[in-house]
């Protein structure tokens, strides 16, 4: 079955701001919000012929439940326009754009608003079971007899904090956070410390001289928090990021063998990407100039323990509908879950074995270096789970245009065995305004 394409009208995304160990600045609607206001303004006209909004979100705050809906009044949008929220772990932008092209394609919809956000810093710290089953019985208690008891039956280890982010990033199933799959794909492929860390300090060198363009400046939104600083830049890139620097620091998920560390993984980050999709008979009968078009999606399943190779097992039945090989794609982006991950994906690639007994494929080959991540990567700008699948969509547009090339691959592992991806085109050149 063919895939009719579906226009980028444009998009807009704020700064991924880092978590410090705080609540941030922003709640999630707060970032979405700002990154809808900023994108509705330059395209009035299209206020009004939005069908729809549906909005990837993987740790909405209980107030924010359908986070989409919240988004949608808050920016003004009509009451009739439905707005539904998706979750799909780490893709959940990619799955909220995959949503809206496929009402798109029905001809549901001829406008929707999509995309992603998460403001990780405010991920809830939880009590235990134990010490929630107390509070049952203290607020059951009837006399002075029965609180007593129940005082009694307190310990102050109850009152040990569960961290929300923690559970969310550790797979129940098999019981392995993100980081630990990140080692097992480590140890399979042979990836060293010394070429994570290498990685991680190319993600953040990349990011600083795609500044020195104003690479990111289409894209992204300033903000001003409530106590008056004004955000402008993804916040968590480091300009002494080095391999000397980042091999000094201690591995996290697998002590004290392990090599993945805070260094050579993504950062814990609040942000949002929101993007405009128009099937084709919008763009002609409204005179959009879109930026771009989605012209293939993908999804795919594997070992939860090898997580990190979903962007292979999404891409591989995308390049094989359109006769592609690696390299014949101007550029890539995956995902930056971790170094391990991203260089694992190209060892996967390379690896005879691996192609033949997970798709009956002799090998791809190696995906060229200079195609993969051109302005960096979530090691450096961060990670704030539901936006990232939006935010690598349309900086690969905005990549293509710079460079004046045509097409490109975003691609995403996703949390409990998938991976998805997405095959775009360009159809902006290096006028796209700044």
């Amino acid at each position: 079955m063919e895939f009719e394409p579906i226009y980028v009208v444009d998009g807009a995304r704020t700064p991924f701001l880092r978590a410090r160990n705080a609540p941030g600045p922003f709640s999630a609607a707060d970032l979405a919000v700002q990154a809808g206001r900023t994108l509705l303004a330059r395209h009035p006209a299209l206020e009004h012929r939005i069908d729809e909004v549906i909005i990837g979100c993987a740790s909405p705050s209980a107030d924010e439940i359908n986070i989409a809906r919240v988004i949608a009044l808050r920016l003004g949008l009509e009451e009739r326009i439905p707005a539904w929220t998706v979750m799909r772990n780490c893709a959940s932008g990619m799955q909220a754009l995959d949503s809206a092209i496929a009402n798109l394609q029905r001809g549901r919809a001829e406008v929707v608003l999509a995309g992603g956000v998460d403001a990780l810093s405010r991920a809830p710290v939880l009590f235990s079971d134990a010490m929630v089953k107390w509070l049952s019985q203290w607020y059951a208690a009837k006399s002075m007899g029965q609180r007593l008891a129940a005082l009694r039956r307190f310990r102050p280890a109850q009152l040990a904090p569960v961290i929300g982010l923690l559970k969310g990033l550790t797979d129940p199933v098999v019981g392995l956070s993100m980081g630990q799959t990140a080692e097992n794909l480590a140890h399979r492929f042979g990836i060293d410390r010394t070429a994570m860390d290498r990685y991680a300090a190319r993600s953040h060198r990349r990011v600083l001289e795609a500044r020195t363009r104003a690479a990111f400046d289409a894209e992204t939104v300033a903000l001003v928090s409530g106590d008056g600083r004004f955000h402008a830049e993804d916040d968590g890139v480091r300009d002494d990021s080095s391999e000397e620097r980042l091999a000094k620091l201690r591995p996290v998920f697998d002590k004290p063998w392990g090599n993945v560390t805070a260094g050579n993984s993504s950062q814990v980050t609040d942000g949002a990407a929101l993007l405009l999709l128009a099937s084709e008979r919008a763009v002609e009968s409204l005179g959009l100039a879109p930026i771009g078009r989605i012209t293939d999606s993908q999804w795919a399943g594997l070992s939860p323990e090898q997580m990190g190779l979903g962007p292979v097992h999404a891409a591989i039945p995308i390049l094989e509908r359109h006769g592609l090989g690696l390299n014949e794609l101007d550029l890539w982006e995956i995902n930056e879950a971790f170094a391990a991950q991203v260089l694992a994906c190209q060892a996967a690639w390379e690896d005879p074995d691996y192609c033949e007994s997970a798709f009956g494929t002799p090998a791809w080959g190696r995906l060229d270096d200079a195609r993969l991540n051109v302005d960096g990567g979530a090691i450096a700008i961060g990670h704030p789970v539901g936006a990232s699948g939006a935010r690598i969509v349309l900086h690969l547009l905005h990549a293509l245009a710079e460079r004046d090339l045509s097409r490109g691959m975003a691609s995403i592992c996703i949390g409990g065995g998938q991976g998805g991806a997405m095959l775009v085109e360009n159809l902006k050149r290096t006028e796209v305004a700044r």
